[in-house]
């Protein structure tokens, strides 16, 4: 059975592959003559003539279909994967293939804007690079070679060479534009397929905004300089029937503006909810961008947005749901662990994250945080940490830790992660952690005692080099155990942990603050956290991509044949306005309608299994305050935290000494993890890229969202 799906996923492989490139053939090609005076002509001879779709069916051929038709054929890909044993981790990492990718995912970049930067990313932004470079020269160079018959009129050549390099301007940012929602689209099958999560994709679309917004500020001044210089101001308020719309563009500019602002690092931390809410300005910028440049045009960056669509309206559907918030661990360094109920269907990896909602502190503002539990030692319970580093975070911990309040409403988007958990196959694994970066690790250390317990392979040494400022923070460690697990199987655990706590020289002698667990009592309508198109998730995805699409295009068809064909005959002369605002709701409602149905389905099926695990979790701690915060005072010397900190090597008033602790780590296959401050991600990263390693392979964990 296993041979034959990786046989299919092998042939999906190499189909999925064949598109990828036809699409970049297309990009490359899309300035040349020949795409547009014999490719282009060629095919909307055959396509455009009809009465369908009609002169929006060859963008619609050639630009959306293939990306979504990607998305499906991935999605699929992604679905029979799921059958196969993604945790063997008896696979090895020789071969010269390997070593030679390990070679292209070290940093070659730390330190500058770009943060760290490996091999493979600086290639394929360089390729990016090229091709907005290529597209550009090519444009202009193909225009400005005809210019001279404006000076035979007595024009300004300069003037109309300005008007041309701002209108290529703009199509180059419409190809950045085009791969801008990618990296956002959370739950889409494109980021899984090229090894990639939507947490460490957010660089790629922070440096995509920035491109996007850059060249539009560019060729919307350049056309404002060209009017000014010609006297034609009415040219900045001019909304045509037909053709480009400047008004519209200007509106779609100076939306685009006021999120570009309030993205840079010193106003986004300063001011974050400023920073949060301008970012719902992108649908001002997107709406009136397609008013801007038509329907048609827009097919070509529509892909990406449209399963952005998806994914936003599903994760929409998701939030609406209030989940079962079971019990809290309130830790003395102003940090609580949240533990949730699970539904055991749903799987993740470790270093997955959530978004957490509170609609008690604000209906709006979504968190991101990293899951600390195990989805194969903890089934049916799910848990993020949080620490309190701003108003949102310090007014949760003030509420978890208050005795007055039974239950926390909560609601919740995910689990987002990595498709595979390929760090276990190293022989050893290094996690380098600062303060709070320390939880991802505490999922991957859980997820380590589970296969130690249950599966006879060979699984990685850990090495845990954690720093924190405080004896206080020490606690942070209790977390590596869940509430329910005792230490049986944590003495053959392989972990060795080395803490550092920066600033206190001598143990703390304060024993007045400990560990408390907090219990809440849930109401039988909150739900167990589930995935929200269930188990069989990426075969509803495919389906709901197939389906919608299908749906769009009879509905444009129709609208087409039957309305705007007998006025417009194929030659543009409706209304780009009403065009544009037809096919954008027809987009909406074919997403809304197909999504809908399926999330109807799915919980519908889960309804029986949340009973049984409602009945399963039994009666949780209630009555008086003091039964309901029972086994409140936990202590560092209870039997769980006593192991821990028998693993443990505790080191105060220094810090940790990277360079030579890398260097004393011996194995043919060592990974190598950073999580935490920018600092400390760049040391480790300045390492693991001297050339000293050649079987280190290092990745940073990083939470700029």
């Amino acid at each position: 059975m296993d041979a034959s799906i990786r046989m299919v996923r092998a042939a999906m492989k190499g189909l999925l592959l064949v598109m990828f490139l036809g699409i970049l053939m297309m990009w490359v090609m899309m300035p040349t003559n020949t795409y547009r005076e014999k490719w282009r002509v060629r095919l909307s001879h055959e396509v455009s003539n009809s009465t369908y779709l009609g002169t929006s069916g060859l963008n619609i051929l050639i630009w959306t279909f293939p990306m979504l038709f990607i998305s499906v054929l991935g999605s699929l890909y992604l679905h029979l994967g799921k059958k196969l044993n993604n945790n063997d981790v008896s696979q090895s990492d020789d071969g010269e293939g390997h070593r030679q990718a390990v070679t292209w995912k070290k940093p070659v970049l730390v330190k500058g804007p770009l943060g760290i930067v490996t091999g493979t990313e600086l290639t394929f932004l360089i390729m990016f690079i090229a091709l907005l470079v290529w597209s550009l020269s090519t444009d202009l160079h193909n225009n400005f070679a005809n210019i001279t018959q404006f000076a035979q009129q007595g024009e300004r050549i300069w003037v109309e060479k300005l008007k041309i390099t701002a209108l290529y301007l703009g199509v180059v940012g419409n190809i950045c534009l085009a791969f801008l929602f990618f990296p956002v689209a959370r739950g889409s099958s494109v980021l899984p397929l090229l090894g990639l999560t939507s947490e460490g994709s957010i660089k790629y679309h922070i440096w995509l905004g920035h491109m996007v917004m850059a060249i539009f500020t560019a060729h919307g001044f350049g056309y404002i300089l060209a009017w000014t210089i010609d006297l034609q101001f009415s040219e900045m308020i001019e909304w045509k029937k037909t053709g480009v719309s400047n008004l519209a563009g200007e509106i779609s500019l100076l939306s685009g503006l006021a999120l570009w602002i309030t993205t840079f690092p010193r106003i986004r931390r300063k001011a974050f909810e400023l920073f949060f809410y301008t970012h719902y300005l992108y649908i001002i910028f997107v709406v009136f961008f397609i008013l801007h440049i038509g329907i048609n045009y827009a097919f070509v960056m529509l892909p990406g947005f449209y399963l952005f669509l998806i994914d936003r309206y599903l994760r929409l559907l998701q939030s609406q749901q209030k989940v079962r918030l079971i019990s809290a661990r309130v830790l003395p360094c102003n940090t609580i662990e949240l533990n949730f109920s699970k539904s055991p269907d749903l799987s993740y990896n470790p270093r997955s994250i959530l978004f957490v909602n509170v609609p008690g502190i604000s209906k709006l503002q979504w968190h991101p945080f990293t899951i600390s539990s195990s989805s194969n030692l903890e089934p049916e319970k799910i848990s993020v940490v949080i620490k309190t580093e701003g108003s949102w975070s310090r007014k949760l911990y003030d509420m978890v830790s208050s005795l007055s309040i039974d239950r926390l409403e909560v609601a919740l988007e995910g689990p987002y992660g990595p498709p595979s958990t390929h760090f276990l196959r190293h022989d050893k694994l290094v996690m380098v952690s600062g303060g709070s970066g320390i939880t991802p690790f505490i999922s991957i250390i859980r997820e380590v005692l589970y296969l130690s317990k249950t599966c006879k392979c060979r699984i990685p040494k850990l090495v845990l080099i954690c720093a924190f400022k405080k004896s206080s923070d020490l606690t942070w460690l209790e977390l590596i155990m869940p509430i329910s697990d005792t230490t049986s199987g944590l003495s053959t655990l392989p972990l060795q942990i080395e803490a550092y706590i920066t600033r206190d020289r001598e143990p703390s002698t304060d024993n007045s603050k400990q560990v408390r667990t907090v219990w809440f009592k849930p109401l039988p309508t909150d739900k167990p956290v589930s995935a929200i198109l269930g188990p069989n998730s990426w075969l509803w995805l495919a389906a709901i991509i197939s389906s919608s699409f299908i749906i769009f295009l009879i509905l444009i068809g129709i609208i087409t044949k039957y309305y705007i064909y007998p006025i417009d005959k194929n030659k543009n002369l409706y209304s780009y306005f009403a065009k544009a605002s037809l096919y954008m709701l027809f987009i909406c409602a074919s997403i809304v309608a197909t999504a809908s149905v399926a999330v109807f389905l799915n919980r519908r099926k889960m309804v029986r299994e949340t009973r049984q695990i409602q009945n399963m979790e039994g009666p949780t701690p209630a009555g008086t305050p003091e039964t309901r915060f029972h086994n409140a005072d936990r202590e560092l010397e209870s039997p769980p935290q006593q192991s821990i900190l028998d693993a443990t090597n505790i080191h105060y008033g220094k810090r940790p000494d990277l360079r030579k602790m890398l260097i004393e780590c011996e194995g043919s296959s060592v990974g190598v993890l950073a999580s935490g401050p920018k600092k400390l991600r760049h040391e480790v990263a300045k390492i693991c890229s001297s050339g000293l390693f050649d079987n280190f392979h290092f990745e940073s964990i990083s939470f700029s969202w």
